[in-house]
This record gives structure tokens, C-alpha cells and sequence, in this order.
């Protein structure tokens, strides 16, 4: 039965985890998956997909949006929403993760999903900015056959709940493969003073000789033989939290997974998608307002709080990648593609 990384005995980092040791741990964060796992028409067509929602609170998130910010470590990616994000520092729609050529019909699925539940979008008010974010799963899924539907984006954030996320081989991370091994949604938690941390990630990047795990876990006993892609891969992190930051300080803080993406082995190769969309729930920010004058309470930028912060999103950001890992469970693709779940229970058996 797939395991967390820590009930492998593996600590990363000092700071506590909250109660789930997700990002659901942020209070009212919700996250929703749609698999798809099914034959194709076709000589050994197979689709091996899905859709992931992130959804930073259970109200309207047009009429009360969060803010936002997004930090692109390395740029070979194809999301829809950032260029309006980092521009006005706030998120308006809940934020979909996919596969590579499904990001049109995530985000028309996550726009219909929205104009159904606000009338003014469009007509009494401005448009909307949909944000989504994608990797390549196309080792394991046939992604020429565009298999997901706006229904399952739609169906995702329908059913977003708060926690425990599912994590490994589900929704947008049933075709991932993260250093060779199957890899896919993982996340963690920070706790820091009053406040928390949680990032979720979308894992498909990587080489087995990159990983840093694997040379931890020396002595493990028939290790499957891993996966060599063509293509670099790419992974998404998703920050929440509920410390009280600006959009600026948000970026301050989202530059900082890029550590713990470091720390597990990753150098963010040329054709990697290595990009962070951060968010705080700590203010609401209402569509329309009569004053023109708004009031917001931030973090003091030299209290110690800060480099906490810093830390548990470096911190968060490794362990939720280990977890992609250690969640994941060995699948079989289109052409009978085979990508192994790296055997962390072997060395529990032959290690320490």
C-alpha cells in the first residue's frame, strides 16, 4: 500500500508538519481529481490522464479572490492565466493542472464551471482569468487523442474537498514520471508560527542518475529498471498559505520551492516546465468596491517569520515531491508502457 515518505522513517527538513501534511492544511484550501484510465481505439491506444483542481477557498473566488502570485524557474511550459496573475497579484478562478495538449479544455471546462455559477461574468462585469497548468504525460498516455473533456475539469472542482489529498497516480498525475519512477501528485505542510504552509506538485521531471532519494537508498534490493523519456519533463507547485502577504512577497516566498526542487535532484533541464503558482488566503478581495482606498494588514519583510516562510517552502516543495513518489503506484500505459513505483518499502527491508 502506497505510503507517505515519512512512514518510510524519512524526515525532510525541521520545521512540524500541520495535521494531513498537505496542502489542504491551509484552512478552506480544496482539491479535486478526475482520472481517466481506459483503452482507446486503435493499436494499443491508451488514455492514462486525468485532471487535478486546487481551490483556494469555498466561496466565490470571482467575487472574493486571493492573492496570487507566479514565479517561472525554468520556462518550457504551456499554462493560460499567469501573464494576468503577476499583473494584478490576485487569483479569481481556481487553478486546474493537466496534461500538455488538455490545458484548452481545462480551462474551458474550468470557465463554463464558472460562468454557471456567476451571471455577471461577461455581462454586468469584466471577463474572467482561468488559470492552468500542465506537464507532458505522453509515455504513458495517448495525448494526441486530447481524451480529457471540459466535463472533467468542471467535475474536478465539483468535487473538491478539504483533504487528505489523494496523492500518487491520480487526476492530472496518472501518466506523470518523476526521476524514471512513477511519479504524479504530491504534497506537504508547514506549520510557521500562527501560520501554514502547503504546496501540492504535478512531478514528471527528471532522471533516475538525478535522483538524490536513489543514492540515499543505496543497498535496495532488486530495483526495477527505470524510465528514460525523451523529453526533459516538467513539474508544477502549487503554494498555498494563509500568512498574511502581498503579491510581492508571495513571489518571495514561490521563488523558494525552487530549492526544494533542487535539494531532490532536479537542475531544471532546458526542456522543463518548472514554474509555481503561490497563493494566500488571508484576504479577500471583492470585485467591486465603493471605496477607492483598500486596507491590507502584510508581514513586516525583516521579522524572522519571513525566512521561516522561506523555509517551509522549500521544505514543503521536497517533501511533496518524495510523496509523488512514495503515493505512486506502478503503471501500465498506452503500447503497454510499464513505468515502476520506486521501491521505497525494499529498503525499509534492506536498509538501515
Amino acid at each position: 500500500m502506497a505510503k507517505k515518505i515519512r512512514e518510510y522513517g524519512v524526515t525532510i527538513g525541521q520545521l512540524p508538519t500541520g495535521e494531513k501534511n498537505d496542502i489542504t492544511d491551509v484552512a478552506d484550501v480544496r482539491v479535486g481529481h478526475v482520472t481517466i484510465k481506459r483503452e482507446l481505439e486503435g493499436d494499443q491506444e491508451y488514455a492514462c490522464t486525468g485532471v487535478t483542481a486546487i481551490v483556494p477557498h469555498g466561496g466565490s473566488l470571482f467575487r472574493e479572490k486571493v492573492t496570487a502570485a507566479s514565479y517561472v524557474i525554468n520556462g518550457f511550459g504551456k499554462t493560460t492565466g499567469l501573464v494576468q496573475v503577476n499583473e494584478l497579484g490576485v487569483l479569481e478562478s481556481p487553478i486546474l493542472l493537466t496534461n500538455t495538449f488538455s490545458v484548452p479544455a481545462a480551462t474551458q471546462g474550468a470557465l463554463q464551471y464558472m460562468l454557471d455559477s456567476h451571471e455577471e461574468i461577461g455581462d454586468t462585469t469584466g471577463t474572467i482569468n482561468i488559470v492552468v497548468g500542465e506537464c507532458n504525460d505522453s509515455h504513458l498516455n495517448s495525448i494526441r487523442r486530447c481524451t480529457v473533456q471540459p466535463e472533467d475539469a468542471m467535475e474536478a472542482i465539483r468535487t473538491a474537498t478539504s483533504g487528505p489529498v489523494a496523492e500518487g497516480a491520480v487526476g492530472a498525475g496518472t501518466g506523470m514520471i518523476a526521476f524514471g519512477y512513477k511519479g504524479g501528485i504530491g504534497s506537504s505542510s508547514r506549520l510557521v508560527a500562527t501560520y501554514t504552509v502547503g504546496v501540492l506538485v504535478l512531478s514528471n521531471f527528471g532522471s533516475k542518475h538525478e535522483f538524490l532519494v536513489e543514492k540515499l537508498f543505496q543497498g535496495v534490493a532488486s530495483s526495477p529498471p527505470a524510465v528514460e523519456k525523451p523529453t526533459d519533463g516538467s513539474i508544477i507547485l502549487v503554494l498555498a498559505t494563509d500568512a498574511p502577504l502581498s503579491d510581492r512577497q508571495l513571489l518571495r516566498v514561490a521563488k523558494r520551492t525552487g530549492i526544494g526542487l533542487g535539494r531532490s535532484g532536479s537542475h531544471y533541464s532546458h526542456g522543463s516546465g518548472d514554474i509555481v503558482i503561490a497563493f494566500s488566503t488571508a484576504h479577500k478581495i471583492a470585485h467591486k468596491a465603493d471605496q477607492h482606498i483598500e486596507t491590507r494588514t502584510q508581514l513586516r519583510e525583516d521579522h524572522p517569520v519571513m525566512n521561516q516562510l522561506f523555509a517551509a517552502a522549500a521544505e514543503a516543495a521536497e517533501e511533496a515531491i518524495y510523496n509523488s513518489l512514495s503515493q505512486a503506484e506502478t503503471t501500465v500505459g498506452r503500447r503497454g508502457n510499464t513505468v515502476h513505483a520506486f521501491p521505497f518499502e525494499n529498503y525499509m527491508q534492506n536498509g538501515q
